[in-house]
């Protein structure tokens, strides 16, 4: 998978996992990919302050890049 395969398929599992986090007034961005196996994300809106950010980090976000783009190993929320 080239490096622009890679990042429109991150894009699209963020897109499916958006909706749910809206719904709770929260949002999500791609901040960069490194070495096609890290993904940088922010995590936006009330999902900032939300105690169940890295769970939902970890089980939705994740996951839901890992289906899309299963080399990528790590997902780390910045601030």
């Amino acid at each position: 998978m080239t490096t622009e395969e890679l990042t429109s398929n991150v894009l699209l599992a963020l897109d499916e996992i958006r909706p749910f986090l809206k719904s709770d007034g929260g949002d999500i961005s791609l901040i960069s990919i490194e070495d096609d196996k890290h993904v940088k994300v922010r995590l936006e809106g009330a999902c900032i302050s939300c105690s169940v950010n890295q769970m939902t980090l970890k089980a939705g976000v994740e996951t839901t890049i890992k289906k899309y783009a299963p080399q990528i190993e790590t997902v780390v929320n910045v601030m």
